[in-house]
C-alpha cells in the first residue's frame, strides 16, 4: 500500500497508468487488433449444446441415417444384453464383459471411439487387425495347457481331428446361403472365416477372420465365444441323442503317467510337423506351443506365470474391446449377422456330432473300448466340453469319471482348430 505522502502517491499513480497501458497493448497484440470474439445468442448456445447430447443423436438423425441414430441405441442395448449374460449367467464372462462394454463405448453418439483417432480405434488396429492379440491369448492357453492326456492316449487326435469336419461342412453351408438367400452375400473367405466358429475356440475365429473378412471379426467373435459359453446347453442333447445308456456307461482304464522329456519334446515335434507341412498355420501352432514349452521345461517358471497370470488377463481385456468395437450398427444390424450366427450354431453341433461319431466307428475295431461322450470334447472349448462329458458320464454311472480322458481329444481339438485355420490361410494364396 502506497503511504499517504504526494510523492508516493504520484508514484502509485505511474505505476498503476503504466500497467494498464502494457495490457491494453498485450490485448492488442494477441488479437491482432481484431474485435474480441463475442458469444452468440444464449438461445443458440442452448441450441448447439443440446445437439451434443447423446440423446439427440439417437432420436433425430432421421430415417434416411439410421445407423447412426436407432441402430446405435440398439446396439447398446445389445451390448448391455452381453454384460447381463456373462455376470448374470456367467457365459464367458472374461470375453464377454469387455465385449459388451466395447460394443457400449462404439455405440456412443459423438465420442466416434471407433473412428480413426479414437482409443478403439487403435486396439483393433494394432491388436487384433494385425493378429497380434489372438496370438498372445494362443501363447497364456498353451502356458496353461497340459498335454498329458493326449500323450496318454494318443488315439484321442483323431477325434479333435474329426470334430474339425463341421468347420468345412459350414464353409460349403455358407456359400449355398449366400446363392439362395437374397441380401446375404459371402465370399470363399467370409465362408471359410464363418466355418471356423465350428472349432469352438474363440482366439483362432478371432485370427483368421481378421485375416479373411476383416467386417465379420465383430459378429464373427460374438458367435464363437457364444456358442462356447453354451457348451452345457447345446452338447448333452445332441450326445444323448447319438450314444445309448450302455455306450455311456463304458468305463476307461486309468490312464498312464506321461514323464518330463516327453512333455518337452512333444510341442518341439508339433512345431517342426507344422513348419514342414503346413507353415500357414506357424503362427497359432508357433506361439501355443511356445507357451507350452515354457511350461513343461520348468526352467522359466517366471515367464510361464506371466504368459498365464498377468499376460493373458491385459490381452483379453484389449481383445475384448477390439472385437466390441466391431460392433457397430453399421456391421451388425444385417441379415448377414443372422446368417453368421445360424451357421454358427450348425457348425458347433457338427463338430460336437462329429466326434462321437468317430468314437463308434473307432469302437468298431478297437478291444478296448472308448466312450463315446469324449468324443464330443474334441471341439476346442476347453476345459468346458471335457467337463460336459464328465456330467454325463456319471449320470449315467456316478463312478465313471471321464474328465481326464475327455482332456485329450480337448487339446487335440486345440490343435486341430489352428491346423484348420492354417489350411484356410493356405487356400487364401492359391486364391488371391
Amino acid at each position: 500500500m502506497c503511504k499517504k505522502n504526494p510523492f508516493s502517491t504520484f508514484l502509485c499513480g505511474v505505476v498503476l497508468l503504466f500497467s494498464m497501458v502494457s495490457m491494453a497493448h498485450a490485448g492488442t497484440s494477441q488479437t491482432g487488433g481484431q474485435e474480441p470474439i463475442l458469444l452468440p445468442p444464449i438461445v443458440d448456445m442452448v441450441a448447439n449444446f443440446g445437439r451434443s447430447t447423446g440423446l439427440f443423436g439417437f432420436f433425430a438423425s432421421g430415417a434416411d441415417n439410421f445407423f447412426d441414430g436407432i441402430g446405435q441405441f440398439i446396439m447398446i442395448g445389445i451390448g448391455i444384453l452381453l454384460l447381463y449374460l456373462a455376470i448374470n449367467k456367467r457365459f464367458e464372462p472374461l470375453l464377454l464383459v469387455p465385449i459388451g462394454f466395447g460394443a457400449i463405448l462404439v455405440n456412443t453418439p459423438v465420442a466416434a471411439m471407433g473412428d480413426p483417432g479414437g482409443i478403439l480405434y487403435y486396439i483393433y488396429t494394432i491388436g487384433i487387425k494385425t493378429g497380434v492379440f489372438p496370438l498372445f491369448i494362443f501363447m497364456g492357453v498353451g502356458a496353461m495347457t497340459d498335454f498329458g492326456p493326449l500323450l496318454a492316449n494318443p488315439k484321442t487326435v483323431l477325434l479333435g481331428a474329426a470334430a474339425q469336419v463341421g468347420i468345412f461342412i459350414t464353409l460349403i453351408g455358407a456359400l449355398l446361403l449366400s446363392e439362395f438367400v437374397p441380401g446375404i452375400h459371402f465370399d470363399l473367405f467370409d465362408a471359410a472365416s464363418i466355418g471356423i466358429i465350428g472349432g469352438a475356440d474363440g482366439p483362432t475365429a478371432i485370427f483368421l477372420s481378421s485375416q479373411l473378412s476383416p467386417h465379420l471379426v465383430g459378429p464373427i467373435a460374438v458367435a464363437a465365444y457364444s456358442y462356447m459359453a453354451l457348451v452345457p446347453m447345446i452338447q448333452p442333447p445332441i450326445m444323448r441323442a447319438l450314444t445309448t445308456k450302455a455306450e455311456r456307461k463304458i468305463r476307461m482304464s486309468q490312464l498312464r503317467p506321461v514323464g518330463k522329456v516327453e512333455k518337452i519334446i512333444f510341442p518341439l515335434i508339433v512345431l517342426g510337423l507344422c513348419v514342414l507341412l503346413l507353415p500357414s498355420a506357424a503362427p497359432l501352432i508357433g506361439f501355443f506351443m511356445f507357451g507350452n514349452l515354457m511350461r513343461e521345461c520348468g526352467v522359466v517358471d517366471r515367464l510361464s506365470q506371466t504368459a498365464q497370470n498377468a499376460m493373458i488377463n491385459i490381452v483379453t481385456i484389449l481383445l475384448g474391446l477390439g472385437v466390441g468395437a466391431q460392433l457397430s450398427a453399421h456391421q451388425f444390424l444385417n441379415l448377414s449377422t443372422l446368417g453368421i450366427l445360424l451357421l454358427g450354431s450348425i457348425a458347433f453341433s457338427i463338430g460336437t456330432a462329429s466326434g462321437i461319431l468317430m468314437v463308434k466307428l473307432m469302437n468298431l475295431f478297437l478291444t478296448t473300448k472308448i466312450n463315446p461322450l469324449i468324443g464330443s470334447a474334441g471341439v476346442s472349448a476347453v476345459p468346458m466340453a471335457a467337463r460336459v462329458s464328465q456330467k454325463l458320464g456319471m449320470e449315467a454311472d456316478p463312478q465313471n469319471h471321464l474328465l481326464m480322458h475327455a482332456m485329450g481329444p480337448n487339446v487335440a481339438g486345440v490343435i486341430g482348430s489352428a491346423v484348420a485355420a492354417g489350411v484356410l490361410l493356405t487356400l487364401k494364396s492359391l486364391v488371391v
